[in-house]
């Protein structure tokens, strides 16, 4: 069996009490904690060793989706991900947001893990998310106590995986992260809050905390999808993301977002590839034009489930179906035709 080392835990009542409480803990020795899905059990594989938790579900201000002014949506950092699966705005609004929360783990786990905390997520790796003898056993990688990538050995860095559901999404929609410290906030745009870095993979400062995350307002004409992939139906880690956000005008494509999970250690924004689509009615020859190229992004690597060739070449597949999903072109006949 395997135990949480030795710890304080703080359960602050505010946003203040907490960043207080963070900022007067010796750099790198407390972490927040939501809904614990995440942080405990590498606490218990002694990925993770704080001496010191601060419990964020007491803090009533992060918790909660509402409508702030000019149409922005708030959705506080602790809102769990089955309230976020469920809420109509984000059903109606911001479906693909929706989506990723619903794709999360199992319903048990969705009822404690946070918008946040999902958003936070470890990077992962075959040889990282083992138990502290295992990866004695091997000797240590270097996002834990050693100073070798076992991924890629002769690396400078370490290769794991973003494996966020809703890290794809946010970016896709043009989100703003409001971050919060003893010294007061800034908001980050969603891109710039990832960083293609194993090991330093969020642009978050150790004092600052997730407050909430604001999504900008999107008209009835932006149609937005997610898509995963992974083994089994339900509980399983994505091996691939897919996050398009599309706006439609008289039947023209007016602008086209498109974004990577779970291919890198951050999400991948391949955007640019889509051109083909815009300023055009979508055709599926457009789509498959976009996918032969966005797809080519995605450089998944031998460290997290199924073989790592046949991921690639299931990102063009996924990204045909969202693009095909958020311009309402058909594609069933296609894809019978080449699977026949």
């Amino acid at each position: 069996m395997m135990r949480l080392s030795p710890f304080t835990y703080h359960g602050p009542r505010t946003l203040a009490e907490a960043a207080e409480l963070l900022a007067a803990q010796p750099r790198g020795e407390a972490m927040v904690v939501a809904g614990g899905t995440d942080l405990f059990p590498n606490m218990k594989r002694r990925q993770q060793e704080p001496k010191v938790v601060i419990g964020l579900r007491g803090v009533r201000e992060l918790r909660g989706i509402r409508e702030a002014d000019a149409g922005w949506l708030r959705v506080g950092a602790t809102t769990t991900l089955a309230e976020a699966a469920a809420h109509p705005l984000l059903r109606t609004r911001y479906s693909a947001l929706a989506e990723a929360a619903h794709a999360v783990s199992t319903p048990h786990l969705r009822l404690m893990g946070t918008i946040g905390g999902n958003l936070c997520l470890d990077t992962r790796c075959n040889y990282y998310d083992q138990s502290y003898h295992w990866r004695r056993s091997l000797h240590f990688c270097m996002k834990k106590d050693g100073d070798v990538c076992w991924v890629a050995p002769g690396s400078p860095r370490c290769w794991a995986v973003s494996s966020s559901d809703t890290a794809p999404v946010v970016v896709a929609l043009g989100a703003k992260l409001r971050l919060v410290s003893a010294g007061g906030e800034r908001l980050v745009e969603a891109r710039d809050f990832f960083r293609d870095d194993g090991i330093l993979y969020l642009s978050r400062r150790p004092e600052e905390i997730l407050a909430e995350v604001l999504l900008p307002p999107l008209d009835p004409s932006w149609r937005t999808v997610y898509l995963k992939l992974r083994r089994r139906g339900s509980f399983d880690f994505p091996i691939l993301g897919v996050a398009a956000a599309i706006k439609r005008g008289d039947g023209i494509v007016e602008d086209v977002r498109l974004v990577l999970g779970a291919v890198g250690s951050s999400p991948v924004d391949v955007s640019a590839a889509a051109a083909p689509l815009r300023g055009a009615t979508p055709t599926l020859d457009a789509i498959e034009a976009v996918a032969a190229t966005a797809y080519k992004s995605a450089r998944p690597l031998d460290n997290t489930d199924l073989n790592y060739a046949w991921r690639k070449k299931m990102a063009r597949v996924y990204i045909r179906r969202a693009l095909a999903a958020a311009t309402g072109v058909a594609l069933a006949e296609r894809e019978q035709a080449e699977s026949g």
